[in-house]
C-alpha cells in the first residue's frame, strides 16, 4: 500500500463522515470534510506522479472514490433541500449510465481507455463547485443569488457530458476493430 492509495482510501472513509455532519446539521464541518476530500484527491494524483507510485489499484479506486463523494453529496444535499432533487437525479443518472456503458463494453470485450474529455472535466469542476458553493453558503452569502446559474450550468454540462459518453460508447461498441485482442486471437484459432 503506497501513500497515494492510502489517501484515496482515506477519501472514501470521509464520505460517511460528510453525510453524518450533514444529517446533524453541521454544514461547516461537512464543508471542511468535503474540502479535505478534495485536497486528498489532488494530493494522491500529484504524489502518484511525483513519487512514481501509479498503480492499477489506484487507477481503479480513484474514480470510484470521486464518484462516491460526489454522488453521496448530491443525494444528501438534495434530500436535505439544499439542492434541487432533479439536479441530483441528473448527476447520479449520468454516472449510472457511464458505469453501465463501461459494463456493456466489457461484456462485449471491447478495448477502450477511460480518458476524461474536456466537457467531462468541466462537468466535474462544476459539480464540485456546486457542492462547495452550497455547503459553504454561509461564506458566499453576498453572491448566493448566483447559485441558480451554477445549478443550471452544472445540469447542462452534466447532460452534455452524459450524451458525449453515450456517443463515444456507441462508437466503440459499433466498431469491430475495438474487439479485444483476446477475442480476435481466439477467433483465429
Amino acid at each position: 500500500m503506497n501513500i497515494p492509495n492510502f489517501l484515496t482510501i482515506g477519501r472514501i472513509l470521509l464520505v460517511p463522515l460528510l453525510v453524518i455532519f450533514l444529517l446533524e446539521g453541521r454544514q461547516l464541518a461537512a464543508f471542511w470534510v468535503f474540502v479535505l476530500a478534495g485536497v486528498t484527491d489532488a494530493l494522491d494524483g500529484f504524489l502518484a506522479r511525483v513519487l512514481k507510485q501509479k498503480t492499477d489499484f489506484g487507477a481503479f479506486l480513484d474514480p470510484i472514490a470521486d464518484k462516491m463523494l460526489l454522488i453521496t453529496s448530491y443525494i444528501t444535499l438534495a434530500v436535505l433541500g439544499f439542492l434541487p432533487k432533479w439536479l441530483a437525479v441528473i448527476v447520479v443518472s449520468r454516472d449510472v449510465i457511464i458505469w453501465g456503458g463501461i459494463g456493456i463494453l466489457m461484456l462485449y470485450e471491447r478495448d477502450f481507455k477511460i480518458k476524461p474529455s474536456l466537457v467531462s472535466k468541466v462537468t466535474t469542476f462544476l459539480q464540485l463547485l456546486t457542492v462547495v458553493f452550497y455547503l459553504g453558503h454561509e461564506y458566499v452569502q453576498p453572491i448566493f443569488h448566483l447559485g441558480i446559474y451554477l445549478i443550471y450550468s452544472t445540469a447542462a454540462f452534466t447532460i452534455l457530458s452524459g450524451i458525449h459518453y453515450i456517443v463515444r460508447g456507441l462508437g466503440i461498441l459499433g466498431d469491430p476493430e475495438s474487439t479485444s485482442h483476446r477475442q480476435v486471437n481466439e477467433n483465429q484459432k
